[in-house]
């Protein structure tokens, strides 16, 4: 049997010990505030990179043809060599125009000797028609054959001058400097000033043309923009990606756009021009033009690491706010520039984004946020001092 001193020992303990209990129920555990990073949103002025598909086109393209008809009778080029303006690249058969000349010539001496006697009788005749020794009819015929025969002189120097030229056409230069390219047309062909097909083409390849197509749709909307001041003008610089996928070295410049649409594509050309001292660049080749088109004013920019996605796929972002508690906030996005998203819509000017610590980060969770630029590391609380639970939210 207990005695009643000892069941009232007892009574007391327990009694201490629930007191104990219901007194450390009173302290619950409390979780150590995590420390994230942030950013503060501002606004910038972001170009507007567009990427349009281009084709080369030669600065200068010129079809060698011939003026005369002819045989050729030498071919004075290396198909494929740099022809400079001026040089001959064939010679046609000039027997027939040399020929030409000669008897232009005779013709010119012939009238040169009429028109001198036609003149002569006309001084003659002028003091005899004073005198009336001659009719004046005499002398007014007189002086009418002296002008035909200068009128005729000068025929026979024009004649003279254009056998001269159809003989300078026996010899075909080259129209331009450039790259020429193979000959269309071999020794002893016969050829023709009204021939359908060229003798060869030369193209001037430095500085090249690049063609660029953009939508009329896409340029319209683009001109409003500049008109309403939504975006300003960019740069006219331009950098090509050949086909290989590498960079052309060289920028160039936009130097015009056509004033129609294409009615088959409904586009519109732009044509860029590039220095292409090493020949890189061939006419027909596609590339790709990538130029600065426009620039977006005051945008607002935020590290890709900061945006998440919920389970629709829509973005969100976690902002530190009053009294260092944690915001959950959808926004909108439009598109990356480097390593930044641009945001549309759910941000302002001044709103601190987590970027650092964003795992087992709750809306309302308290936390100590520094700058993200901060040297200090950033991460979730040591083990063992309660960090939170895991979030179940996606991210991006």
């Amino acid at each position: 049997m207990i005695q009643p001193r000892a069941l009232r020992h007892c009574l007391i303990c327990v009694s201490l010990a629930l007191v104990a209990a219901c007194s450390k129920a009173e302290k619950p555990f409390e979780r150590p505030a995590s420390e994230v990073g942030f950013v503060v949103v501002s606004g910038q002025d972001v170009p507007i990179t567009t990427t349009l598909p281009g084709r080369a086109v030669a600065y200068e393209t010129s079809e060698v043809r011939p003026q005369i008809t002819g045989l050729i009778q030498k071919r004075l080029f290396q198909e494929g060599d740099m022809v400079r303006a001026g040089q001959p690249l064939y010679q046609v058969d000039a027997r027939l125009y040399r020929a030409a000349v000669n008897q232009a010539s005779a013709n010119l001496a012939s009238a040169r000797a009429n028109a001198e006697a036609a003149g002569t009788r006309a001084d003659r005749l002028r003091p005899l028609a004073e005198m009336e020794a001659v009719s004046q009819q005499d002398y007014t015929d007189a002086t009418a054959q002296a002008r035909v025969a200068r009128a005729t002189v000068a025929q026979n120097q024009a004649a003279l001058e254009t056998a001269r030229i159809n003989l300078g056409f026996a010899t075909i230069p080259a129209p331009i400097t450039g790259r020429i390219g193979r000959s269309l047309a071999t020794v002893g062909a016969l050829v023709s000033s009204n021939q359908a097909d060229p003798l060869a083409v030369i193209q001037r390849v430095d500085p090249m043309f690049v063609d660029i197509q953009q939508s009329s749709a896409e340029l319209t909307a683009l001109r409003q923009s500049f008109a309403s001041g939504d975006l300003l003008q960019g740069s006219t610089t331009v950098r090509l990606l050949l086909e290989d996928g590498s960079t052309y070295p060289i920028t160039g410049t936009v130097e015009f756009s056509e004033v129609v649409v294409n009615p088959d594509t409904g586009s519109i050309t732009l044509r860029a021009r590039f220095s292409n001292p090493n020949g890189l660049l061939l006419p027909g080749m596609f590339v790709r033009a990538v130029f600065e088109q426009a620039i977006q004013p005051g945008a607002l920019l935020i590290p890709q690491p900061a945006l998440l996605r919920d389970f629709d796929g829509s973005p969100y972002v976690f902002v530190v706010g009053a009294d260092n508690k944690v915001q959950r906030r959808k926004i909108s996005t439009d598109r990356t520039v480097g390593t930044s998203w641009i945001v549309t819509a759910g941000l302002k000017v001044g709103d601190k984004v987590i970027t650092q610590g964003l795992n087992n980060l709750r809306d309302g969770a308290t936390v100590r946020a520094v700058p993200a630029s901060s040297p200090q590391r950033i991460g979730p609380p040591p083990a063992g001092q309660g960090g939170a639970a895991p979030s179940a939210q996606p991210r991006g």
